[in-house]
């Protein structure tokens, strides 16, 4: 049985005259090239932690099969603005799982394509315990936190936006989380 004790989160922007160079790039600036990845669903473990990416990446081997989910967007339109982006919500409880999303946009800002993100992880964590989520008054803007049901949620995000080369090369933009087990 493998469940993940930590994830970290991280995100690249790669540039490059071939697609598959351009997204190889993107994915070592996110640090993650090095690993075999292997995309997964969405589950939060209970007692799992969100860590930093130095933390993680500190954590790991070359090699390695790393367990992920990833959002990744692309394009070769010169100045078309692209972002991918990876969204958690995280129970205050431990003992309950919390939920990841991906998302990509073209045309939409960085904080947009982040904060939809944090918005859809909090609303696919609450319809998969079967609750009712109402977005405008379940936010709380001071407390920067979701209350679903009496019970707190806090949520995140990584997000990379980019440009399409001005010069028509392909631009590959990733977000990931990568999910560390013993």
């Amino acid at each position: 049985m493998i469940i993940a004790k930590e994830i970290f989160l991280t995100k690249g922007v790669g540039r490059h005259r071939e697609r598959l160079s351009s997204f190889e790039l993107a994915l070592r600036n996110a640090g993650i090239a090095h690993f075999n990845l292997v995309s997964v669903s969405s589950i939060f473990p209970p007692h799992c932690k969100l860590v930093s990416r130095a933390v993680g990446l500190d954590k790991m081997k070359k090699g390695q099969v790393a367990f992920t989910v990833m959002s990744r967007n692309e394009t070769r339109e010169p100045n078309r603005l692209i972002a991918a982006s990876v969204g958690v919500a995280v129970p205050a409880d431990p003992e309950q799982v919390g939920y990841l999303t991906e998302h990509h946009d073209f045309g939409k800002t960085e904080k947009y394509v982040g904060d939809y993100v944090e918005d859809l992880a909090a609303t696919m964590l609450a319809t998969s315990l079967g609750l009712e989520i109402d977005l405008d008054k379940s936010w709380n803007e001071k407390k920067e936190e979701w209350k679903i049901s009496g019970k707190i949620y806090r949520t995140r995000s990584v997000t990379q936006s980019a440009r399409g080369d001005i010069n028509g090369l392909w631009t590959t933009a990733v977000a990931a989380a990568i999910l560390i087990a013993d």
